[in-house]
């Protein structure tokens, strides 16, 4: 018994730091016993109303709460994690507040569970146990069905939403498929508020945390019966926004081009740009599902404001674009101020009531641009300004904004003569490996040395490059020269692995995998030495694309790695199908660990998540050794942050690593 344990309440009388608690719905006494069964409570200690409705409030997926109460006579804070396990039922594992340790094991254990229900909410989600009684239903499933999700727990799948065919079917087959515990799929006609559809079900088994170590099915669902119905839905689909079915930018485009070649005489073609206020922090705070519930609503809004003959699109994200023709200056200002007064009114999306606004930016053919690509960077400026200038307003491109476009013009010019005259470099950070504090591995980062600006961070250019093209020579450029630095490593006795970072459209490249090939075998660098970075945002526009160049690049021998993880919009669900091997935690995430509680617990949750993946984790942004001594106990495989070293060139970095490799003497 350690000291800890001979400190707790909780171990003196149960023999553990974490008992079993449980709560049935005909009583406010919480039952407390050494281990989970159906056996009589050894304690059982009298809640508040309050309590017990705090208790009764959690659902089947686990979580936690804390308590205060008496046990013994003495106070004590204790922390619950549990979850509802049927109709009249919660139970869970408890543990003392100021245990650090036994919380967080709870915690973790809690988690591994919670979070794989969570990483399959993009669809339907019925979670059933060995009976096939629901353990879970989430929200998409209440809509389908007109069922919530407190109503059916506890109750047979079966028998509330299939035909007895079909639910005859699935009873004969699941004690097998539970016995096997093997992935599958399978289609199921279920009974919806449309009335019958086809669902593909791809089904999961995964364990419940809490120790209770109860096996589950997650049954996630898709509507396929359309598919089933006609198989062709290719040039609608190419051209519509698949969330909330308006045109999307190929088809804007395309008609925007289309509206200013048949203008005659005196006609204007206008376009509204509209950029949403606030979504990034309503979708960081209540979640992707219910940004894009919101972007669909918003949606409805805007085209309720709008001429006839106006055209609403989507770009993407929270970005979109009327389309006027003919029309005048006055008519799109006074569209734009309909759209700006409807949109202060709230979003109601459940019990939440959602603010949101828009910057607008509106350019016009003939008077501020001729042709497609400027008109719409005449009003990407003019919403800009409109931002800038405090939000939920708009602006009409004026001559004096340009210099947003100039800025444009220059990176045109003079990045494309950088690449071309050698004024880019790459700087190298390196990482540690925590456990033996050697350097395995570095970042490589693209800098450009200007000879009229001086040294320009990629932040400054890289969105340019993206936007005009370059990015694939840039990238390919990169490739190039961190394969090349590798091999010279490599002759000196140096095996560090180089990770470059790949964007979005550089992923979108098809050609993208052969440049990574053609620098590897420049460089005869075998093996392959250098891997691929990617952000969350790479893995939303064509997942199964992804997917295959991912695939090719560790053919290649490069691993993959998914940096600033956590702030972008991938799932949990999307770390189970796409083959990573690394996932760095966001600096935003470590700087926060000392001043929010609530980022210690979402930083333990996802290495908890990426541990049981078998994925390695690296912490960037490391300044302090309070961080460094943080994710040491968190078991964080590799530290990257200026506490070591800023990233520096080739030769700064070799002589830096032969310091840190000097012995040092002792006095």
């Amino acid at each position: 018994m350690n000291d800890d344990q001979s400190d707790s309440l909780l171990y003196a009388r149960f023999g553990t730091t974490s008992p079993c608690w449980r709560l049935s719905g005909d009583s406010n006494a919480l039952e407390l016993t050494p281990e989970t069964g159906p056996g009589p409570a050894d304690v059982a200690i009298a809640l508040s109303g309050h309590q017990a409705a705090q208790i009764r409030q959690l659902t089947g997926v686990t979580s936690h709460l804390t308590l205060d109460l008496r046990l013994f006579g003495e106070p004590v804070r204790l922390h619950l994690v549990g979850r509802k396990l049927g109709p009249n039922a919660w139970a869970g594992t408890a543990s003392e507040w100021a245990d650090t340790e036994s919380v967080a094991r709870d915690l973790v254990h809690g988690l591994s569970f919670a979070e794989q229900v969570v990483s399959e909410v993009n669809s339907v989600v019925v979670i059933v146990d060995r009976a096939g009684r629901i353990q879970r239903f989430n929200r998409l499933a209440e809509e389908l069905t007109g069922m919530k999700e407190e109503d059916v727990v506890g109750r047979n799948v079966w028998a509330l939403f299939m035909s007895e065919e079909a639910g005859a079917a699935s009873s004969q087959n699941i004690s097998g498929f539970f016995n096997r515990g093997v992935s599958y799929e399978v289609e199921r006609w279920v009974k919806t508020v449309h009335g019958d559809r086809l669902f593909l079900f791809r089904n999961k088994f995964v364990q419940s945390g809490s120790g209770m170590n109860e096996q589950y099915l997650i049954c996630s669902g898709t509507d396929i019966t359309e598919e089933r119905r006609a198989q062709t839905r290719l040039t609608e689909l190419a051209n519509t926004d698949s969330l909330t079915g308006l045109p999307n930018r190929n088809a804007i485009h395309e008609k925007i081009r289309a509206a200013i070649a048949d203008r005659s005489g005196d006609e204007a073609v206008g376009i509204l740009f509209l950029d949403l206020d606030n979504f990034k922090r309503v979708n960081d705070h209540y979640g992707h599902l219910f940004g894009d519930r919101l972007l669909k609503d918003v949606s409805d809004a805007i085209r309720a404001c709008l001429d006839p003959g106006d055209t609403l699109a989507r770009l993407g994200g929270d970005e979109f674009i009327v389309l006027a023709a003919p029309t005048t200056q006055a008519a799109l200002e006074a569209t734009a101020q309909r759209i700006l007064e409807r949109l202060r009114v709230p979003f109601s999306l459940g019990l939440v009531e959602v603010y949101t606004g828009c910057s607008i930016g509106i350019a016009l053919c003939p008077d501020h641009a001729g042709t497609l690509e400027t008109m719409v960077r005449c009003a990407d400026t003019a919403m800009y300004v409109a931002k800038d200038e405090g939000k939920r307003t708009w602006r009409v491109f004026s001559p004096e904004m340009n210099r947003k476009v100039a800025e444009y013009m220059w990176l045109d010019n003079n990045l494309r003569r950088g690449l071309d005259e050698g004024q880019l470099t790459l700087c190298y950070q390196p990482k540690i490996a925590l456990a033996s504090g050697t350097v395995q591995a570095v970042e490589a980062l693209v800098r450009w040395n200007s000879p009229e600006r001086g040294q320009i961070m990629p932040g400054e250019f890289i969105r340019y490059a993206e936007e005009s093209g370059l990015i694939g020579a840039l990238g390919q450029w990169v490739m190039r020269t961190a394969a090349d630095q590798a091999a010279i490593w490599k002759e000196r006795g140096l095996n560090l692995r180089v990770a470059i970072n790949v964007s979005p459209r550089q992923l979108a490249d098809t050609d993208v995998v052969r440049h990574f090939r053609e620098a590897l075998e420049q460089a005869k660098l075998d093996p392959c030495l250098i891997d691929i970075e990617l952000t969350e945002s790479c893995l939303i526009e064509d997942e199964a694309a992804a997917l295959e160049r991912i695939q090719q690049f560790r053919q290649l021998g490069a691993q993959v790695h998914l940096d600033d993880f956590g702030t972008g919009y991938s799932s949990l669900s999307q770390l189970g199908r796409i083959p990573l091997d690394v996932i760095k935690l966001d600096r935003s995430f470590v700087h926060a660990i000392h001043e929010k509680p609530k980022s210690q617990a979402l930083v333990r949750s996802m290495v908890a998540v990426a541990q049981e993946l078998n994925l390695k984790v690296v912490a960037e942004g490391i300044e302090t050794v309070a961080e460094e001594r943080f994710m040491q106990d968190l078991g964080v495989d590799y530290v990257q942050g200026y506490l070591y070293a800023h990233a520096m060139p080739a030769a700064d970095f070799e002589a830096w690593l032969r310091e840190r490799q000097r012995p040092r003497l002792i006095a």
